[in-house]
């Protein structure tokens, strides 16, 4: 049924034109139409009609408008101007006045407000929920996805069959949810329940459902009271449950039930859950199974009636399965590296369970073992970590892995000892994050006959313990792998690959990677490495891994004089230095760094320096000062050199003898002490006597003559013929040769040191002159050596000494006739006297 609403708007032309009945006036104009509500976008038609009796005169025009628009109106059937009537093909406004006017001055005759939306839709999914509480049955609905644009009233319908009771429950308009009291229904008794919807276009009614309103329920949590071990079935739990307390009036009514579980340690539960229909809390004991041995379990339950809505899940209660031993066997994963300081390997090894694997027990211990068969002879670890660090002998090729539980042991997992082979593929490694739990790591594949797949290795930076590593095998077809975990944002992981081959592992190629990025934590100090002229160097520290949070992206160190402008320079992440420039003295300047991550930037503190000038004085000062002291140094070497200098010449030019000074009865310390002066006067100088020689003696010496030696050294080429043609060289015959070597007197003695221990040697000389001839054998005697501080010397050179002869002194003249040499000394010294 449609209702009519109708404004009509009159508008009086003139207070003395206007037609009155008693105190009422009427209106001059009507606006006549088909209906004021019309469905959105329909046909719309309108009739403006002028009382005859207005007062309006007898030329009048009328106008149409929709809120401020002009509508074309058209001519009426009878001709008459006081009757104009519109069309309007298409209302598509919810609500809008339409008017008819006078031209031209557009006085409002008559008025009319139209409505257009749509009919109500069918009210859908029409549920009813009880209140065990407050025991009331609430119904709600949804009125439809389209919007009406009308006011909609909705009436809710109730019928309980066997009781044969009717109940009406009409709502405002656009409410869409009531509550039946506990008064109009009964817990255990169906009813069947409608809703209807209605608005001026149309009506609609729901779907009709029938419930039970204790089944219409929503129950309380459930609690589980106890889990226990089926003894007599392996992998199997026993559950015992009950409703809350508020509701253990209904334990004794069935109810659905679900359990879910999940093991110790995981996140994701059973799904589905286990159904268990039709249950009493005080009866049934529920046995989920086909269970885990020896693994630790978490259990929940809810509980509903037929269709009601599900109950929330109990609390966890957990318990361990039967243990048996383990079962199959574990991936496992080396590094191997050779050990230089011994004939063993390093190696690590890290495993983890295949999926064939299962523990079957609690607090699992593995063993490794160079031995196939069990035993403690021949093992090398146990550990309950999946990793392990040991040595062994280069030699050895395998060993084995056992896991181990209170029932028993797994079978032997046999690992391969592989060797670390040179071959090293470019890869290119590559590793993004795709969302908050994995990295996508790829690689170029390597193009050998030999490989046989990869290993890719993942581990956390900031983390030290060897079993922080993970890994996992793919075989050489792959070229990327989705590796997902417990992943930190804005920590820094290692994701390694390596190519495995038939005869060994290759180098790894290693990518840092972060899951995400942020500003860094912290910023580096600034601090001056060197200042000159206008200019700064400034350098700061690494900034360590903890504090990064992402890649170091680069530095910008901003800086600015006093009242001048900010200049900013930059630095790459790798070189962590930069120069300031044009830098004016004896102002103040202050500058702060800013470090840039892929996902973030920070600034640092202000830091505040400048730089002091340097005045003329101060530069005549530094230049006057070092000139004066290279001036000392010069000095310094020049007297040096000066006071040193026969040292100087001694070290740089060898010592030649000057014949023309020499004398054989100048065998003195005094003769030698200039010619090897000592370089210590604390130490002796020694005496160098080298080629001992005779010169041409004549038969008359004469003290007038200069220096004999000098003068015979002059005039005599040989000593041989000198020695041979002296007066008092007495001939020699010799038996065996005609020339006889001569002797070299060396003499190492100081003259102002004490007598020598050694005596002088005499080394054979290389003349062949003759030497006297004698009917005797040369045979050397002992002699007198020259006088040393006043005292003679006693040395026997070739042979006893005057002491070793029996009876005293030998006869002098036995000496030189022994000793030419000797004979020609003493002459020559005589004469000089």
């Amino acid at each position: 049924m449609i209702s009519t609403w109708m404004l009509v708007i009159v508008m009086l032309v003139g207070s003395s034109n206007g037609a009155s009945s008693g105190n009422d006036t009427q209106p001059c104009a009507r606006i006549n139409t088909s209906s004021l509500v019309v469905p959105l976008g329909s046909r719309v038609t309108a009739t403006c009609v002028i009382r005859e009796d207005c007062p309006l005169g007898q030329d009048v025009h009328i106008e149409w408008r929709l809120v401020d628009e002009l509508i074309l109106s058209s001519p009426a059937a009878n001709g008459s101007n006081r009757v104009s009537t519109i069309v309007v093909p298409s209302f598509n406004r919810t609500s809008a006045e339409l008017t008819c006017r006078i031209k031209p001055s557009s006085q409002v005759l008559a008025g009319v407000v139209i409505q257009a939306g749509y009919p109500p839709e069918i009210p859908q999914n029409l549920s009813c929920q009880t209140n065990l509480t407050d025991s009331t049955l609430n119904c709600r609905w949804d009125p439809g996805q389209r919007v009406t644009h009308l006011p909609t009233k909705y009436t809710l319908y109730t019928e309980i069959r066997d009781l044969n009771t009717n109940n009406t429950y009409e709502l405002p308009p656009d409410i869409h949810h009531h509550s039946i009291p506990r008064t109009d229904f009964g817990l255990f008794t169906d009813m069947m329940i409608y809703v209807k919807a209605e608005n001026d276009l149309g009506e609609a009614s729901s779907a009709h459902i029938v419930l039970e309103p204790v089944c219409a329920a929503k129950f309380d949590q459930p609690s589980i009271v106890q889990i226990d071990v089926d003894p007599k079935k392996l992998g199997c739990l026993k559950l015992t449950w009950t409703l809350s307390p508020h509701q253990e009036w209904l334990s004794n009514y069935p109810v659905n039930l679900e359990v879910r579980y999940k093991t110790a340690g995981s996140d994701q539960w059973s799904d589905p859950p286990i159904p268990v229909i039709n249950v009493k809390s005080s009866k049934v004991v529920v046995k989920p199974c086909h269970l885990l041995h020896g693994t630790q379990y978490l259990a929940q339950i809810r509980v509903r009636c037929k269709q009601s809505p599900w109950s929330e899940w109990s609390s966890s209660k957990s318990r361990v399965t039967l243990e048996t031993a383990p079962t199959g066997r574990l991936d496992s994963w080396v590094k191997v590296s050779r050990n230089h300081t011994s004939k063993n390997s390093n190696i690590q090894l890290f495993w983890k369970p295949s999926k064939q694997f299962r523990g079957n027990g609690q607090n699992l211990t593995y063993v490794v073992s160079q031995q196939k068969l069990d035993g403690e002879r021949g093992r090398i670890c146990s550990t309950s970590e999946k990793c392990c660090a040991f040595q062994l002998s280069w030699r050895t090729r395998k060993v084995y892995l056992r896991a181990v539980n209170r029932a028993g042991k797994s079978p032997p997992t046999e690992i391969r000892i592989y060797k670390t082979k040179d071959y090293t593929p470019n890869m290119d490694v590559t590793a993004v994050p795709l969302d908050d739990r994995s990295f996508l790591v790829q690689w170029t594949a390597v193009v050998t006959s030999s490989l046989t797949g990869y290993v890719v290795e993942w581990k956390p930076l900031l983390k030290t313990g060897l079993c922080h590593t993970h890994f996992e095998i793919v075989n050489k077809s792959q070229s990327s792998l989705l590796i997902t975990g417990s992943f930190e944002p804005y920590k820094p992981y290692g994701i390694s690959v390596y190519p495995r081959f038939r005869d060994g592992i290759g180098p790894p190629q290693t990518v840092n990677a972060y899951l995400r990025q942020k500003a860094p934590s912290a910023v580096p100090k600034l601090e001056i490495k060197k200042t000159w002229g206008s200019y700064i160097e400034i350098f700061w520290d690494e900034l360590p891994l903890e504090q990064r949070n992402g890649f170091i992206k680069g530095y910008k160190v901003f800086y600015r004089e006093e009242n001048g402008p900010i200049k900013v320079v930059s630095a790459d992440a790798e070189n962590r230095r930069v120069i300031l420039k044009d830098l004016n003295s004896a102002s103040l300047i202050e500058s702060f760094m800013m470090v840039s991550t892929f996902g973030g930037s920070l600034n640092g503190s202000t830091i505040h320096f400048e730089i002091k000038p340097v005045d003329s004085v101060t530069v005549v000062i530094l230049v006057t000062a070092g000139g004066v002291g290279l001036a000392f140094l010069i000095i310094f070497i020049v007297l040096t050199c000066l006071s040193k200098t026969t040292t100087l010449k001694r070290r740089f030019y060898p010592v030649v003898p000057d014949p023309a000074n020499s004398s054989i009865k100048k065998w003195s310390s005094e003769s030698t002490q200039f010619i090897h002066p000592s370089w210590d006067n604390n130490e002796p100088n020694p005496i160098y006597l080298s080629h001992l020689s005779f010169l041409d003696l004549t038969t008359k010496l004469s003290k007038e003559e200069d220096d004999i030696w000098s003068n015979s050294l002059e005039e005599t080429s040989d000593l041989g013929d000198s020695i041979s043609g002296s007066l008092f060289t007495p001939t020699y015959s010799g038996s065996n040769s005609e020339v006889v070597p001569y002797a070299t007197v060396l003499c190492s003695s100081s003259s102002n040191g004490p007598t020598p221990d050694e005596h002088p040697v005499y080394l054979r000389s290389e003349s062949t002159q003759p030497l006297l001839e004698t009917e005797e054998s040369f045979s050397p005697k002992c002699y007198q050596n020259v006088a040393t501080n006043g005292m003679p010397r006693h040395d026997c050179f070739f042979g006893p000494s005057d002491e070793d002869v029996p009876g005293g002194k030998k006869d002098p003249a036995l000496i030189w006739d022994d000793f030419p040499f000797l004979h020609a000394l003493a002459m020559n010294e005589m004469e000089n006297d």
